[in-house]
């Protein structure tokens, strides 16, 4: 007789330090810098880190004067990294520019649909910046509707940081990274954490017991509820046993190589593309927030438990090419039936996207770090169109 098991499902999260988080900062925290100034730059900007060096490249067309240098010096000191013994310093590292225009060819389809000529609606005249499918997920499993394991490892990474900034653990370094491991009961509910992980580098001076206790108490009991944390549940601390070598000393970082701790912990299906350093006509970043905010208020009107939908565009487009609905049977009507409720009720057009989250605004940085999806300080977290949905749940 076949019975129903319980499962156990992990995810990661880092902190702001971390190699290819601090690449991400750098390439939003330029956006942002050039939205300020000019709301229609087209940025695709990226950023590699390594000993001593900054390298930021990539194609920006904007009428903004931007210090680049200067933007990334600052976004290095309020990560943290202001000393070399920490694993390198805003004041003294190399910041090198390799910075050109976007293709013409891109231009054109993103400023000058064709859509547009055919039905001639002001919002078909702008095109998505690029072909590609992006996904947007929610499940009832927390408050944010998140899947809990990628929530509780971004609080644990946010926490690091506090701690560390607070100066109530002085011997912290910037660079951390955290996995939690979650336990799904014969329901396929969550009802305990049974590992964590968590690396974090520190100074010369500390013992790992005493980074091991701190980290229980300060760090992980004071963001896990406490009733999901048993005597079962295993801790990793520092598993290696020293952490002071760190940040780009340690390990090179690159821009986009953190997408699934940007989103959703690896819990459901990724398009592939990464978010920062990209203004909001690519669709890899607008599209993908688009889709996390049509789950959010889908689950919060209770016509699904949970649901991921993927959404796919052509360059110089403005209407999806296609819209897909999974709820893994937790639809109160058929996934077919929800997809077509979504097309009626939410605009997918790059240009609508843009002006529904006010996204040509120098918001981005706040992204960059501790997760893009369940924050309510973002746009895309308004639950603005469950009493649109709810029309459906009967």
């Amino acid at each position: 007789m076949i019975t129903k098991k319980h499962r156990f499902f992990t995810s990661e999260s880092v902190t702001e330090g971390h190699p290819d988080k601090m690449c991400d900062q750098i390439s939003d925290a330029i956006l942002d810098a050039i939205l300020a100034k000019d709301p229609n730059a087209r940025v695709a900007c990226e950023t590699v880190v390594c000993t001593g060096t900054v390298f930021v490249m990539g194609q920006i067309t904007t009428t903004a004067i931007v210090d680049y240098a200067t933007v990334v010096r600052d976004t290095v000191r309020k990560i943290g990294y202001t000393r070399a013994k920490f694993g390198f310093d805003a004041d003294s590292c190399a910041v090198l520019l390799s910075i050109d225009k976007q293709s013409p060819d891109i231009a054109l389809g993103v400023d000058n649909s064709g859509e547009y000529k055919d039905r001639g609606e002001l919002l078909d005249m702008y095109g998505a910046g690029d072909q590609g499918m992006m996904f947007g997920y929610a499940c009832n499993e927390t408050p944010e509707l998140m899947p809990m394991a990628i929530t509780l490892a971004q609080r644990i990474s946010l926490r690091l940081a506090e701690v560390r900034k607070e100066g109530i653990l002085d011997y912290l370094r910037p660079d951390g990274k955290c996995q939690v491991t979650v336990e799904y009961d014969e329901n396929d509910k969550p009802c305990r954490v049974d590992t964590i992980v968590l690396s974090t580098q520190h100074s010369a001076q500390v013992d790992s017991a005493t980074i091991a206790s701190d980290m229980i108490e300060h760090v992980i009991r004071k963001v896990v509820p406490l009733e999901l944390l048993d005597e079962q549940t295993k801790y990793y601390i520092n598993p290696t046993g020293r952490f002071e070598i760190g940040g780009p000393a340690a390990d090179s970082g690159l821009t986009g190589r953190k997408i699934i701790v940007d989103t959703y912990g690896g819990y459901c299906a990724h398009g592939g593309g990464a978010f920062s350093g990209k203004d909001p006509t690519k669709v890899d970043r607008s599209a993908a927030y688009m889709a996390r905010y049509i789950c959010k208020n889908v689950v919060a009107a209770g016509l699904a438990e949970k649901i991921q939908l993927q959404v796919s565009y052509a360059i110089g487009r403005s209407k999806p090419v296609s819209i897909d609905v999974n709820t893994y049977g937790t639809g109160v009507v058929s996934d077919v039936v929800l997809s077509e409720i979504i097309s009626e009720e939410f605009d997918l057009r790059p240009r609508a996207i843009i002006e529904k989250f006010n996204l040509q605004s120098p918001i981005y940085f706040a992204t960059a770090s501790y997760g893009h999806f369940g924050r309510n300080e973002f746009a895309w977290e308004q639950l603005d169109k469950v009493e649109d949905l709810k029309k459906y749940n009967n």
